[in-house]
């Protein structure tokens, strides 16, 4: 069957005759009606595959190369939301879609995202549909947040350390500044309100949902941006990407994200913390003293944390690092036989007790 002229019942029965004579173990000696039938549908449905593929791959260079006119790119998108609903070719079309871009093509693909047709390609489209409204958060991302409302305490507005590095410190020099920096933003992050954290937030399935983290993230990058008014925006925007929340309105979703942001922002300063040498060394042994003094207030903020149910993996983890120092002990030891725990964090701090 080298041309789809030659793609026929009859030229399948030869094929699976073939098969059958050359001994193809999954293939049965006598092949039933039924079993031609099966084999010949599949083959058709590769075979359309292959052809509406290659179609879609040139369309996408010539639209790429700017040769289609305003006509030619509207029939396009409709061609391709039309594959991607039918489920033939779908990363071809969309990428299509996505070759098109603002408006005709995000268009598409916002009606896509919508509907029900689509079902398990869903989460492709939006990530796809995402990448192009990427311009439109980095935008927004960089506008100054003039009579905004703040939603995070003053202790985190602040912070210079973004999102995008998981809000890592990285190399900061463990100075009087820094660590005052960091005492605060873990007491900033205690005062955030502890709602109930939703994982399935949506009625997608919770892997596409990280989409949800992708839009509150380049919309607002650091602490100082995290204001009601890019939540309310954060919040529009992931409905108008198909997401569908349970019984969570604009005030509950600011309030699990910025849980979820000082949850994040825990977890950075412990690690930072646990990664600090306690003797002073990393601070070229000019302040010892407040690298010392720091294992007495962060131990207390670390077991305060666990208790909260904020960053739990990382505070333990500081206070086995530093747990030659009684407080730290003291915590540890605290935290792992505490019935009011939960066991996942008893039991952490039962592996780490000294």
């Amino acid at each position: 069957m080298p041309t789809t002229s030659h793609v026929t019942r009859e030229r399948v029965v030869q094929v699976v005759g073939a098969w059958a004579d050359m001994g193809i173990p999954t293939v049965p000696e006598r092949p039933t009606e039924q079993w031609v039938d099966r084999v010949a549908a599949e083959w058709a449905a590769s075979v359309r595959q292959a052809l509406s593929y290659d179609a879609f791959a040139f369309i996408e260079r010539a639209t790429t190369a700017g040769l289609l006119n305003d006509g030619e790119a509207e029939d396009a998108a409709l061609l391709a939301a039309a594959f991607v609903r039918v489920g033939v070719a779908v990363e071809a079309a969309v990428r299509v879609l996505v070759s098109l871009g603002r408006p005709r093509g995000e268009q598409a693909l916002m009606e896509l995202v919508h509907d029900n047709e689509v079902r398990d390609f869903r989460p492709y489209v939006r990530s796809r549909l995402l990448g192009l409204r990427r311009r439109v958060y980095d935008v927004r991302a960089r506008e100054v947040t003039r009579d905004e409302e703040p939603l995070l305490p003053e202790g985190l507005q602040g912070l210079p350390h973004s999102w995008q590095n998981d809000f890592g410190w990285g190399a900061t020099a463990p100075d009087s500044h820094s660590l005052a920096q960091a005492r605060s933003a873990l007491e900033a992050c205690l005062t955030v309100e502890r709602v109930p954290d939703d994982a399935q937030m949506c009625s997608d399935a919770p892997a596409d949902c990280s989409a949800i983290a992708e839009v509150v993230r380049a919309l607002m990058p650091y602490p100082r941006l995290v204001t009601r008014e890019r939540m309310n925006e954060a919040w529009r925007e992931c409905q108008s990407l198909g997401f569908e929340f349970r019984g969570i309105d604009a005030g509950r979703f600011a309030k699990v994200w910025c849980k979820r942001i000082a949850d994040r922002v825990t977890a950075a300063v412990f690690r930072w913390l646990a990664d600090l040498p306690q003797d002073g060394g990393a601070a070229g042994d000019k302040e010892p003293a407040v690298l010392s003094a720091t294992v007495l207030w962060a131990a207390d903020l670390a077991e305060r944390c666990v208790r909260s149910g904020s960053a739990v993996q990382e505070a333990i983890w500081f206070l086995h690092r530093t747990d030659d120092v009684p407080g730290s002990r003291e915590a540890l030891a605290r935290l792992a036989f505490d019935p009011s725990l939960p066991v996942t964090a008893r039991n952490a701090a039962q592996e780490w007790s000294p």
